[in-house]
């Protein structure tokens, strides 16, 4: 018998904290923004109130994603946040930044492994012809040798990498994935589908089999409002079994986006989108989606009984 969705333990694989002081980007006037107007969130957002955000829906531990500290900022940032779970108990792992474009990248690893709650590293890749959607400076970064041999050090972290891109870049993103086996990836955000269209979704879905052909590879089905700017749960829906029917619920893992998604919903709902899409699967693979593979990933040891 399945188990029902909101008795299901959740572990959260992506959200944010920040102080307001440490990132240039939440200062000054807004600028256009993936996710739209983001004046409420251009200021603190500390752990105690991530936890109140969480409270009564069951998600017993967290993963902090990095948040673009200025240049020079990566190893602080890892710092700061463990000091937070030091002083709270939450977040349970970190993934921090790190440029793999960059020839001493190994010194930033090293001095970031000192960290016990270092879990991997997110440098985001992803490119698009839309300008307003574009982070990296070139499509084909996956694709530089540089990158590549920098990125495979994670490996002896026994770290994962955040892969961040588009539709148009997956299969640079899987020729990456193939060529470091030794790395495991995690496709943020279930590959950023933004063209809704029956020929775009077409498109993501082909990108997303060239991906999960490559067994190292894990997606997280986080960020789904980014492009429509709202909590709507027959998309997350439709989005959550896509992914699962390619991926399979044992590579599938859940994340908030927590507070770019408080933009336009409460934690509290977009949990109940996810829980309500869950209740299409049975036992084994619920929890596969909102806690088992996310503990697996990060190195986690959770109680994940209901």
């Amino acid at each position: 018998m399945a188990a029902q969705p909101d008795t299901v333990p959740i572990i959260d694989a992506h959200h944010h904290i920040w102080r307001r002081e440490d990132l240039t980007w939440l200062q000054g006037p807004s600028q256009p923004r993936i996710f739209g107007d983001y004046e409420s969130i251009k200021r603190d957002y500390p752990i105690e109130e991530y936890l109140t955000d969480i409270a009564g829906t069951g998600v017993i531990a967290s993963v902090y994603v990095q948040t673009n500290w200025p240049a020079g900022g990566a190893l602080r940032e890892v710092e700061w946040v463990e000091e937070e779970a030091g002083r709270t108990g939450w977040p349970h792992a970190i993934v921090g930044y790190a440029n793999f474009l960059d020839d001493d990248v190994a010194t930033l690893l090293k001095a970031q492994s000192r960290f016990p709650r270092m879990r991997g590293i997110r440098q985001q890749i992803h490119w698009h012809e839309e300008a307003l959607y574009r982070f990296a400076d070139r499509p084909d970064i996956a694709d530089d040798p540089r990158f590549r041999r920098n990125l495979a050090q994670l490996a002896d972290h026994g770290w994962l990498f955040e892969l961040q891109l588009f539709e148009s870049q997956m299969a640079s993103g899987a020729r990456l994935a193939e060529t470091t086996p030794d790395v495991t990836f995690v496709l943020e955000h279930a590959g950023m589908l933004e063209d809704l269209s029956n020929a775009g979704k077409s498109r993501w879905r082909d990108g997303m089999r060239r991906l999960a052909d490559c067994p190292n590879v894990a997606t997280k089905l986080s960020g789904l409002g980014t492009f429509i700017h709202r909590n709507d749960s027959a998309l997350i829906a439709e989005i959550v079994a896509e992914t699962v029917s390619i991926f399979g619920a044992e590579r599938c893992l859940w994340g908030s986006n927590f507070p770019i998604e408080k933009l336009w919903t409460d934690y509290p709902s977009l949990v109940q989108s996810i829980r309500s899409a869950m209740a299409a699967y049975g036992d084994e693979d619920q929890r596969a989606i909102l806690c088992d593979t996310a503990a697996r990933l990060y190195g986690l040891t959770v109680k994940a009984d209901s």
